[in-house]
């Protein structure tokens, strides 16, 4: 492997599950229940069930090849080295194009909550600015950073839920709605797609195993922590907000906790909701541009991007070109699409880059596996059912990114021969 200077390993068990964690949380509580919502009613329990399957077997993968490669850049060194460059120079580019629009996704979520009307755009830009100058800074600066935002949602979102459940409390008649899969299986399936994006958090572990201490032990146990205090958040806020506002209220509403709240006895409480939907969006923005910034420098290290980003910083020990290219990237984004779009756009690249994932850890010898090999083949099969059922326009943009990364490879190719 063409190596640039490495990176140096500054965190521990805690700091890499904290990453994890604000991640996964910014990603889902406030912005994928309302289109999952909208796919599949109630259904939508069902779908974050599926999900959170999902989410388990890409982990178990996951962490079993990153005990095996402790370097930068995730699923995209465990398909060169298990299968071959192609796959995993597909993963690398479906991650990289699928968290970009997700890191776009995040900042969008944060101005909607903070910005004044008419300045959304703006705002979201400058939190992107802002926060690709901290990473720049160094990984222990992201860990402190995400530290103090993790435990400001956790409280937030506490208050929010206690807001919601007091008084006279929320209608569990609600949540059933017309049943489970009145919609059809389809829409639940589709509601599980969009659902995984708000699980996709825990790679941001894997793709930094290269500033891992003892990544062995380290990197499984962080992403099992991280993904298991996810779902049991998550299950417990999809049932509140279907109890508040039923299957349309949170279909038709794009801030359903704040809603809830809202509606409650305790409507002091909104404004908690705004600032916490506000702080977990930018935890998990920050976490997606150090992902982006390490899968790219290992990609540019290979030459699958330009080599000018393998570059690290001589002081602060990070990628920095390749963090500031993607922040500049995440703010044209902004400029030109809509949160939902963003939404199912992400999902498409992230599902096949665990794809790859499952089918590079069915390959390890017995000495590297940790999981059953069923689990890797589950997780695989899901990934394509999933992927197959994400909204048309979504699956469209997907397919036409990964026709544009496969024809500069190939050009790239045919002018080093």
């Amino acid at each position: 492997m063409n190596q640039s200077p490495a990176l140096a390993r500054r965190l521990g068990t805690f700091d890499a599950s904290l990453i994890g964690l604000g991640s996964m949380i910014g990603a889902g509580v406030f912005a994928a229940f309302t289109p999952a919502a909208q796919a599949a009613g109630s259904g939508l329990l069902v779908g974050l069930v599926i999900a959170a399957f999902v989410a388990f077997c890409n982990a178990t993968s996951s962490a079993q090849l990153a005990a095996a490669y402790p370097t930068s850049g995730g699923t995209y060194v465990y398909g060169r080295e298990r299968l071959g460059p192609w796959p995993g120079f597909l993963a690398g580019w479906g991650f990289v194009i699928g968290k970009t629009a997700s890191a776009a996704a995040m900042a969008m979520t944060f101005a909607a909550y903070a910005a004044p009307q008419g300045w959304e755009r703006p705002v979201a830009i400058a939190a992107v600015v802002l926060l690709t100058a901290v990473n720049y800074h160094g990984v222990t600066r992201t860990a402190g950073l995400t530290r103090i935002l993790v435990i400001a949602v956790l409280a937030a979102l506490a208050v929010s839920l206690a807001a919601v459940w007091g008084g006279s409390g929320p209608d569990f008649g609600n949540v059933l709605g017309e049943g489970l899969v009145a919609g059809g299986w389809y829409g639940v399936l589709q509601s599980g797609g969009l659902l995984f994006f708000a699980f996709a958090g825990y790679a941001r572990i894997a793709t930094m195993g290269e500033e891992v201490r003892d990544p062995r032990r380290t990197i499984p146990r962080a992403i099992t922590i991280a993904l298991g205090i996810t779902v049991v958040l998550y299950a417990v806020i999809a049932v509140t907000l279907l109890a508040a506002l039923g299957p349309g209220g949170v279909a038709g509403n794009p801030t359903p906790l704040a809603a809830a709240v809202g509606n409650g006895s305790l409507g002091w409480a909104a404004p908690v909701v705004r600032i916490g939907a506000a702080v977990a969006s930018l935890g998990a923005l920050l976490a997606l541009v150090a992902g982006l910034g390490r899968t790219s420098l290992a990609m540019a290290r290979e030459h699958d991007l330009p080599h000018a980003l393998a570059a690290v910083h001589p002081k602060y020990k990070v990628p920095h070109r390749a963090e500031v290219t993607i922040g500049v990237v995440i703010c044209l984004i902004i400029a030109v699409a809509d949160l939902r779009g963003a939404i199912g756009f992400s999902s498409f690249g992230v599902l096949l880059y665990y794809l790859v994932a499952n089918i590079a850890a069915f390959t390890q010898p017995a000495e590297d596996r940790r999981y059953p090999k069923a689990l890797q083949l589950a997780g695989a099969v899901a990934c394509v059912v999933l992927v197959a059922t994400l909204p048309p326009l979504s699956v469209g943009l997907g397919v036409a990114m990964f026709a544009v990364g496969i024809a500069y490879r190939w050009v790239r190719l045919r002018a080093r021969t």
